[in-house]
């Protein structure tokens, strides 16, 4: 049925825009970093983000190895 294949993409499709993903997810990470070294911000608030964007990281990253399988 073609209304089910409508919203769908490739794997290729796939695993290139979860790269870009896991890339913008990266340049977060270092201007997190930029602000924990010069300390702008609440402290349990950078650590907490850093934490979260580390484990996005991790999980995208773990998606797009699988997918390449």
């Amino acid at each position: 049925m073609y209304f089910l294949r409508q919203g769908s993409i490739s794997d290729k499709d796939f695993i290139f825009k979860l790269s870009l993903t896991v890339k913008e997810l990266k340049e977060s990470r270092n201007s997190l970093k930029i602000l924990e070294y010069i300390k702008e911000g609440d402290n349990d608030e950078r650590q907490w983000l850093l934490k979260e964007v580390e484990e996005i990281i991790a999980i995208a990253s773990k998606m797009i190895s699988n997918k390449k399988k």
